[in-house]
């Protein structure tokens, strides 16, 4: 863990009883404040950190107005926004969850598990979808490779259906 983090850290555990707890680099918001999305130049992405600075100070001055707001609309535009906003973490976390294709399907387990909202025993689907996931690796690593194969495809014809082929 990078010293830095660390450091934030330990002022997000000093500060969050009186309401600072946002000090945190690695929050979502530096994620967006550090990607391409920010600026296409590295060295200018300095520029959507102030900018978010001053939109928590912003949020901190007027958070109660801002909560009224909020409040005021429908529960399903909220989640919908909320839908919105997380598009490119989500869509970004599942390209690296899949992209290793020997582990794709635990990893796509777990994601639908847990997307999926299960709830069995009073335990939430991302405790379900992690145990899906891992069952899953078990069987992948566990196995032996001759009986993962795949099952031939529709119009390929079987080792026998070769063969009664060939004496006919």
């Amino acid at each position: 863990i990078s010293p830095l983090i660390g450091w934030t850290g330990a002022a997000n555990l000093l500060l969050a009883p009186f309401g600072g707890f946002a000090l945190n680099l690695a929050a979502i918001t530096a994620a967006i404040c550090m990607g391409r999305e920010a600026h296409e130049n590295p060295d200018r992405r300095y520029v959507a950190a102030i900018a978010a600075g001053a939109f928590y100070v912003l949020i901190g001055i007027f958070g109660a107005t801002v909560g009224a707001l909020f409040l005021a609309l429908p529960r399903e535009l909220v989640l919908a926004i909320a839908g919105f906003a997380l598009l490119g973490t989500i869509g970004s976390g599942l390209a690296s969850a899949l992209g290793d294709e020997s582990e794709r399907e635990p990893a796509l387990l777990t994601f639908l598990v847990t997307a999926s909202g299960v709830s069995l025993a009073s335990i939430g689907s991302a405790f379900w979808g992690l145990l899906a996931g891992l069952a899953a690796l078990f069987v992948l690593r566990v196995t032996p490779a001759h009986l993962r194969r795949l099952r031939p495809h529709a119009g390929a014809a079987t080792a026998g259906e070769q063969q009664s082929q060939r004496t006919d």
